[in-house]
């Protein structure tokens, strides 16, 4: 059975490390792990940092042993060697000890106070990060003192450590490590998850982390997160990838964000972004804040009344809609006009050759681009909908409103108001 060795970050920094003849080879001021990892793997200690003669070297670790006697740790090597290039490592002291770290499995921010470490014969790992008051006052060098005293009184100190697997480093020291690495492990959290972690982080951090993410993902984060925090995003990215970024994104959303921007800023992304793109949100932009087409989607999914259910259910397994867009399907004639509704369970239930016109609700209820945002609650309310179709003078269907919009904007207008 192989031999192993557990012990803490904060015990070996500043210790002394000898050969073994006892002399000393310098004092260790930090270790630096693999940046690589994937998965389940737990990061290798590749490399130790040692001053000596006032001078810091680099020394590849697994000519390193850890020992623990008595309680007390001796660090010991015999043939050090030193490493000329940490380019790809990554420091536990700078990205870890005293930073705030992402909790996966937690889904949140918090502080590191001391890394655990184990070491099997001649590799060392990284086991889970402290963020308990014991490693506090390990740190101070109080701990075993304070266990006694509290026993008396039948108290622990809390403990409490998060695997390295669920761990996130924010703040990494050596930006030429891929962002999309760095940040791996906050890409497989839900938006809504990634959103409130990056509201938590400082400006520096939150551009990092964000600038991670793969344009869809982002995307979907973007439209989570508070507006001020949208505008400190945008304001730090270059224009080029915030507009990759927007073109992703439901042209709605797009002019609700632009609409907290100056006008500078606006037409510099307008103009980097798709024509078809940037087309649909400047009509967005033309409304009024307080007015239904200020606040209605266009990415819509409307059909012909002599298509049949069939050709609609393929056609929908093709595009692939995000479900708000399924909680109604409008039905146009040949000039765009709306003149009628059908739901998916209506879809579902009939039998396949059956056309629009056989089973879809004619007059559908619906609203005028230019109607007052006031209006939208009483037809939600009346009608128990979750979309509402919005048509231009001529019945031209445009857009629709959904429900989630219309609380998102509301909610909005309490915070402004505050």
């Amino acid at each position: 059975m192989a031999s192993f060795t557990t012990f803490y970050l904060s015990r070996v920094l500043d210790k002394k490390v000898f050969y073994p003849n006892k002399q000393s080879i310098g004092v260790i001021k930090d270790l630096y792990i693999t940046s690589n990892t994937t998965g389940d793997e737990r990061p290798v200690v590749e490399c130790v940092a040692i001053k000596r003669s006032n001078e810091i070297q680099y020394y590849n670790f697994n000519h390193f042993v850890v020992l623990k006697k008595n309680g007390k740790l001796k660090v010991k090597c015999d043939n050090p060697e030193i490493i000329a290039d940490v380019e790809n490592l990554v420091s536990l002291k700078e990205c870890f000890l005293d930073k705030q770290i992402v909790d996966i499995n937690g889904k949140k921010l918090v502080r590191v106070n001391d890394i655990r470490l184990i070491s099997i014969k001649s590799r060392t790992f990284a086991l889970a990060v402290d963020i308990g008051t014991e490693g506090l006052f390990r740190r101070l060098g109080v701990v075993k003192q304070l266990k006694s005293l509290l026993s008396v009184f039948k108290v622990n100190i809390p403990a409490k450590f998060i695997v390295w697997e669920d761990v996130e480093a924010i703040n990494p020291s050596n930006q030429n490590i891929q962002l999309s690495k760095t940040f791996s492990k906050l890409n497989t959290l839900h938006p809504s998850d990634i959103a409130d972690i990056i509201e938590e982080m400082g400006k520096k951090a939150s551009t990092h982390a964000f600038a991670s993410l793969d344009e869809e993902k982002a995307a979907d984060v973007l439209e989570e997160l508070e507006p001020d925090v949208q505008v400190q995003l945008i304001e730090s990215m270059p224009v080029n990838k915030v507009a990759d970024v927007l073109e992703k994104m439901p042209a709605d959303e797009v002019a609700s964000i632009l609409d907290e921007l100056s006008n500078e800023k606006v037409e510099m992304l307008l103009n980097e972004m798709e024509p078809e793109s940037s087309d649909e949100v400047r009509e967005l932009l033309q409304y009024p804040e307080d007015s239904v087409g200020g606040i209605m989607s266009t990415d819509i999914i409307s059909f012909n009344q002599d298509k049949t259910v069939d050709e609609i259910l393929k056609e929908l397994r093709v595009i692939k809609p995000e479900s708000a867009s399924l909680y109604n399907l409008f039905v146009v004639n040949a000039k765009d006009k709306l003149i009628g509704m059908v739901s998916v369970r209506d879809l579902i239930i009939s039998e396949p050759e059956t056309s629009l016109r056989q089973i879809m609700k004619t007059s559908p209820v619906h609203l005028h681009h230019h109607q007052k945002l006031d209006d939208i609650a009483e037809l939600i309310s009346k009608y128990n909908m979750l979309a509402i179709p919005v048509v231009d003078e001529h019945h031209i269907l445009l857009g629709t409103v959904v429900i989630d919009d219309v609380v998102e904007d509301l909610i909005h207008q309490r915070k402004t108001n505050k």
